[in-house]
């Protein structure tokens, strides 16, 4: 199994084998671009489905929310500040739409655009396209919390 990027062990806490991201291609201000290939050993194909198998919604959802970590790291550094003592702490999902399939051996991109910060709270939007269609749109939120505080989810406000 190849290794991710060292940029995205380094941005964020998730490693092997629930870690979805194998690459930054592009980060903006505003976004963050990320490459994954779904390999045919994958630990979730063996039951989703057995000879007929498909990436589960919620891994695609996961490499998203990933992504989003991964821009939010990389902001946060880039304005001279640490995310050494935080960890990414997904608080809401919005409007996802599943729109197409990802199997084993397809590389997908994962584009994640920042849309505002209200007081802790990071509201982002995300995309997994396969061969320049889009397969998943979503919205979601992220909270970056202390990490002796992580095991209680914070609630953002209202949006």
């Amino acid at each position: 199994m190849p290794q991710p990027q060292q940029a995205v062990l380094d941005a964020i806490p998730h490693r092997p084998p629930f870690l979805f991201i194998d690459s930054v291609t592009e980060l903006r201000p505003d976004g963050i671009v990320c490459k994954r290939t779904f390999r045919p050993d994958e630990f979730f194909y063996k039951g989703h489905y057995p000879n007929k198998p498909i990436t589960p919604g919620v891994i695609l959802c996961e490499a998203v929310f990933q992504a989003g970590a991964i821009f939010l790291s990389q902001k946060i550094n880039a304005e001279g500040n640490s995310i050494s003592h935080l960890t990414p702490v997904l608080c809401r999902i919005n409007e996802s739409r599943f729109k197409g399939m990802i199997y084993p051996n397809d590389t997908v991109s994962i584009e994640v655009i920042f849309r505002e910060k209200l007081q802790e709270f990071y509201f982002l939007s995300g995309k997994i396209l396969r061969n320049g269609r889009v397969a998943l749109s979503i919205k979601f939120t992220l909270s970056l919390v202390k990490q002796n505080e992580a095991t209680a989810t914070p609630r953002p406000p209202e949006n």
